[in-house]
């Protein structure tokens, strides 16, 4: 198995960052064959899941295969079921082949999971279950998710054009901890005789050191500053999530390292988002706020995350949901899935020239015109989840970039 992305900050490569192509020249709209012969080889476990998953997923492999090619990389494709699909062909979310063929794989790359037909099942039969199954199954503790308003889209964001552009930010959230796995949990009842629900927010020292390590590199990496939030006017996890992130700041006298309120925080990116460089923050505030974030970007649909652990394969996904309103119509926006399959090359495989083909492709095709329906505006080209796949793979396989 190839190695992962270790986290022991030696290997940990440089954040993924978008950054806008040059001016650029025309040429042919010609799919090429590879006339690398394969160097590397690796294999991939595809999970498309639910809804628009399979649509997306099927677009990124095209396109990570031809973006393999090119640089002498051939790729061996497995696909498991999981999420909804899996409840409907084995009666679980998160079958037992389909975890170990994962935790066999170089990387894993997924589609999205749950949708309404399964949305009364029991707990322990939810989509969202076997997400969680999976996270922990993988170990990978450490989720990234970049927000980037591209200069393509800026007009697509919700905020006014001078408060969304230049916003370049990565928020760096605990993935196997906190409120989502802690104990006790479960439901009972009060001395009233009412129903109750309970959760358990819990964080031991060690998950709080290693994820502050993770996000200290990725803020070294970057511009130099890192925000963490939490709650620690309130919560006793945050007292000493504050604490420990104070502690190991001393290992990074180059890393500006501030504190924010998790509601402040919340507001702060909605007012102001170019303030923050790197954020990193507990599972339950990290899923909020990121993708809070992504909406500052005009659309979830553009972005990509990557989850990582100390060893083994990392865990690659676009943050948007299944869609089912949309699914099968030809309607997603593959462009998350397509840049989370070059995060998969950079963070998973160390594969960085692979990597910034796909990312410059998705500007090139950009830049181009195209737009799926979630960032369309008028004066660009609309079309459709197969369309823009095709578009990715044309400027993938461009030997000089397109005309603006």
């Amino acid at each position: 198995m190839a190695a992962s992305v270790q986290l022991n900050l030696r290997s940990f490569k440089a954040p993924f960052n978008l950054k806008p192509i040059a001016k650029q020249f025309s040429r042919p709209g010609r799919i090429r064959c590879a006339a690398t012969t394969p160097t590397k080889r690796y294999s991939i476990t595809l999970l498309p899941g639910d809804g628009i998953g399979p649509e997306v997923i099927s677009v990124a492999k095209n396109v990570l295969k031809l973006a393999g090619s090119l640089e002498g990389i051939e790729f061996s494709f497995q696909e498991m079921p999981m999420g909804g699909a899996a409840l409907d062909l084995t009666g679980v979310p998160l079958p037992e082949e389909t975890l170990s063929t994962a935790q066999r794989a170089d990387a894993v790359l997924l589609g999205a999971i749950g949708g309404y037909k399964w949305d009364k099942k029991e707990k322990h039969l939810k989509p969202e279950t076997g997400l969680l199954q999976l996270r922990e199954g993988l170990k990978v503790f450490a989720n990234l998710r970049p927000a980037t308003v591209l200069p393509q889209l800026v007009d697509s964001s919700t905020l006014k054009k001078d408060v969304a552009e230049g916003v370049d930010l990565m928020v760096v959230r605990e993935l196997t901890g906190g409120i989502y796995f802690g104990k006790p949990r479960g439901f009972g009842t009060n001395e009233k005789g009412e129903d109750i629900g309970f959760n358990t927010e819990v964080y031991s020292t060690h998950e709080i050191d290693r994820i502050a390590r993770v996000a200290f590199e990725i803020a070294r990496k970057r511009r130099g500053q890192l925000c963490s939030v939490d709650k620690a006017n309130v919560l006793e996890a945050s007292m000493l999530w504050r604490k420990r992130v104070t502690a190991i700041a001393s290992e990074y006298p180059d890393v500006e390292l501030s504190h924010m309120y998790v509601d402040n925080a919340a507001m702060q990116l909605v007012r102001y988002p170019k303030q923050f460089d790197t954020i990193v923050t507990n599972n339950i505030f990290g899923d909020i706020l990121s993708d809070e974030a992504s909406m500052i970007t005009g659309s979830i649909g553009m972005l990509p995350s990557a989850s990582l652990g100390e060893s083994g394969p990392g865990l690659f996904e676009p943050i948007h949901g299944s869609a089912p309103d949309i699914a099968g119509q030809d309607k997603a926006n593959p462009l998350a899935t397509i840049l989370s399959a070059a995060m998969l090359l950079k963070y998973g495989l160390g594969e960085a020239n692979a990597a910034n083909r796909i990312e410059n492709a998705v500007l090139d095709t950009l830049n181009r015109g195209f737009r799926t329906g979630d960032i369309y505006s008028t004066g660009n080209k609309l079309v459709g989840c197969k369309e823009m796949g095709e578009e990715v793979l044309k400027s993938v396989d461009s030997p000089v970039p397109t005309a603006i």
